[in-house]
């Protein structure tokens, strides 16, 4: 796994005994884990009875590290073997170890629920369609005669998720103003692609 320097750093605080001991460690690991599958639950227990004692910003550097030590393993789909290696590269004892296999193992399919449902690009339009509107008189009874359009784009999300559809009402010269800002668009991304 690629790792950088400051996470390779907050596990081997991790794995030293003398900066974090076993109960210290299970209960940072799980915290972490728990903050990844349901955002916000770890200030519970980085703010408890064993972490106060600690220097805030080692925690605060180790729950990082581990966090992103958990997504990179879940993303590479690590099985126990590549988890217990690297570890052990680490200098992790077999105890921390198994603590954090099994951690990752009860929460693997959540936190690969969580890393889908990631968009991997914006919704991109597939499709588009609109339709004249007049109106003649608004609720006030007062007389508008202004025309509008009713624009409707079909919207494709990359991901799992359904595809959408965007509906608004704008007017003529808002209409024209888009249809600028598209064309606009469009050009930039073809500079883009051609440097």
């Amino acid at each position: 796994m690629e790792l950088s320097e400051f996470v390779l750093k907050g596990l081997q605080y991790l794995a030293d005994p003398a900066h974090f001991s076993c109960s210290a460690f299970s209960a940072l690991a799980e915290a972490s884990f728990r903050s990844l599958v349901h955002s916000g639950s770890a200030h519970a227990v980085l703010d408890g009875v064993d972490m106060q004692r600690m220097d805030q910003a080692l925690v605060k550097h180790c729950h990082a590290a581990i966090a992103t030590c958990i997504l990179e393993c879940v993303k590479q789909n690590a099985d126990r073997a590549t988890i217990s290696t690297c570890l052990e590269d680490l200098k992790f004892d077999s105890e921390r170890i198994d603590v954090f296999y099994s951690l990752y193992k009860q929460n693997k399919s959540d936190l690969e629920n969580v890393l889908s449902s990631i968009g991997r690009c914006p919704p991109h339009i597939t499709d588009a369609s609109w339709r004249l509107e007049y109106q003649i008189k608004n609720s006030h009874l007062h007389k508008v005669s202004q025309p509008s359009y009713l624009i409707t784009l079909n919207l494709e999300n990359g991901g799992t998720r359904a595809a959408e559809d965007l509906n608004f009402s704008c007017t003529l010269e808002q209409l024209q103003d888009l249809l600028g800002k598209m064309k606009d668009a469009a050009k930039s991304l073809e500079k883009a692609t051609h440097l």
